[in-house]
């Protein structure tokens, strides 16, 4: 099995750099990163990583972060695509673990455990929630690293081009498809989106949208609720 970890970008000069050093030198057969259009350093670092690094580059397209995994997705060689926000890293053992439990062929993609850079209480509580809830319901978010066998993602047609939920959108068709693994591994997350407008107003807000979207709304519509739209 081969690997080919999708990083979408976009102004992420804060996070960017120490996820790209944080990769295991053997988890991919290429790294690539896809950026929407940053204005920040992201670019930069993005390149140095690349020039040290003979199995990684660098895709622009327009911003939307489903866009630009497709967009990754589409040009990559891995029989397994892992999609990775700029903010998450993986563990240092993330192949092998990847690699076992695709060895069931029933298994069709799945996802990590979340952490936080925090040892904070509201960092404990929440990735606590987030994995018992996902771990119940089927349902991965972006920032829990999934990862797909290539030829399901094709089949399923890849990520619903929308601005928000494009994760729960495509957890939600793949787990129709098969089993979906469940890791007890955690990648480790920012807890900066849950320390800019505080953790309980911030859980709120996603238990809001989710609920919304669940009920029907558009996401576009969700879009004026939810300011960091990537």
């Amino acid at each position: 099995m081969t690997i080919s970890v999708i990083i979408p970008t976009l102004n992420e000069e804060q996070a960017l750099g120490q996820t790209l050093a944080s990769l295991p030198s053997s988890l991919a057969l290429e790294t690539i990163i896809v950026d929407g259009g940053s204005s920040d350093r992201t670019l930069p670092i993005a390149s140095a990583f690349c020039t040290e690094t003979s199995n990684a580059h660098i895709v622009g397209t327009s911003t939307g972060r489903a866009r630009q995994m497709n967009e990754g997705a589409k040009i990559s060689r891995g029989d397994i695509l892992l999609f990775l926000h700029a903010d998450t890293q993986v563990p240092d053992d993330a192949s092998r673990i990847i690699e076992s439990a695709l060895q069931d062929p029933a298994i069709v993609g799945g996802r990590f455990d979340v952490r936080f850079d925090t040892d904070s209480g509201w960092g404990r509580i929440i990735s606590a929630l987030m994995n018992w809830r996902s771990r119940t319901s089927g349902i991965a978010t972006g920032d829990q690293g999934i990862f797909v066998r290539r030829h399901i993602f094709e089949q399923l047609g890849g990520f619903a081009d929308i601005p928000l939920m494009e994760d729960i959108e495509f957890s939600r068709r793949l787990k129709q498809t098969g089993s979906t693994a469940a890791l007890r591994q955690t990648v480790t997350t920012s807890f900066r989106r849950w320390e800019q407008q505080g953790p309980l107003r911030t859980i709120l807000l996603m238990w809001t949208l989710r609920f919304l979207y669940w009920a029907g709304v558009n996401p576009h519509q969700l879009t004026r609720f939810y300011h960091t739209v990537r």
